[in-house]
């Protein structure tokens, strides 16, 4: 796995806008949009949450929202962004890769949150999750993965592309596909596909000793529960649970599913406070 590049960070975070959407400054007059909510009372001393979104995808949507309330209601720390080329966020999306992406899940993480955090990945976020987990490992304190999807460049585009689409990203830099989530199609380009190559995880053990939870539709049609199941046993840590919905879809959005999702996040804070009370006084 290759480190995003630290000199892509850069700046300090703007005023925060009248919208409650606040920008951080990274490299060559770029900014990521983001939202933040302090801890506050007896929430101070519990991790904060950190929500990392889906392929295009942004910070609007009802997981993210729906643990903004839950956070809220708690004085729990939460931050929730949009990636370079998503959402409020400057940038092109079709100029984004796994790299990119996760340099600017590292300079939000360290430049937005302090302390102990919990990170929620849903689909692409729960690879970019496993990523911030990997290169962050002394401040993660639980992973909760929605439908996560490490590794789905290779195993859910390149290698599910037939041979002539194959040729056409090769040789013209990039692919167009429908999308079910968008009147715009999907693009796909070359450069995705071989960066995402950089950054592969399912392939050996995941060195990851934190409780995760995740959760997985199985009627979803974009990322299999498989992967999953692959991914509890590619992780050193004992303490994984999945949770498979058997009518739950790829987006995990229905209230039933933010209730569930609220309940592991809980279960996972409550873990941390009962590890921390457990150790020693230094």
């Amino acid at each position: 796995m290759t480190e995003a590049n630290p000199s892509r960070i850069a700046g300090e975070p703007t005023q925060r806008s009248e919208s409650g959407i606040a920008q951080l400054q990274i490299d060559h007059g770029f900014f990521l949009a983001y939202r933040r909510r302090r801890a506050s009372g007896e929430g101070a001393k519990r991790p904060g949450i950190v929500f990392l979104g889906g392929f295009r995808s942004d910070m609007t949507g009802a997981k993210a929202s729906a643990l903004d309330q839950f956070c809220h209601a708690r004085g729990l720390g939460f931050l929730r962004f949009d990636y370079s080329g998503h959402g409020a966020s400057s940038g092109e999306f079709r100029d984004g890769t796994i790299s990119r992406w996760f340099a600017d899940s590292l300079a939000a993480f360290d430049r937005l949150t302090e302390g102990p955090q919990i990170l929620v990945g849903s689909s692409m976020g729960g690879w970019i999750m496993l990523l911030l987990a990997l290169a962050r490992p002394e401040r993660i304190q639980g992973l909760v993965g929605l439908a996560p999807a490490p590794d789905f460049t290779e195993d859910l585009i390149w290698r599910t592309l037939p041979d002539a689409a194959r040729e056409k990203l090769l040789r013209e830099g990039k692919l167009e596909q429908p999308s079910d989530y968008s009147a715009e199609p999907t693009v796909i380009t070359r450069a995705l596909i071989e960066d995402g190559r950089k950054h592969l995880l399912l392939g050996d053990a995941i060195p990851i000793p934190v409780p995760v939870r995740l959760l997985h539709g199985l009627s979803d049609p974009d990322v299999p529960h498989t992967v999953s199941l692959r991914l509890q046993q590619r992780l050193a840590t004992e303490d994984v649970v999945v949770h498979l919905i058997k009518d739950g879809d790829h987006r995990l959005s229905r209230p039933q599913d933010l209730a569930r999702l609220c309940t592991v996040v809980e279960e996972l804070i409550q873990l941390s406070a009962a590890s921390n009370a457990l150790s020693p006084v230094r």
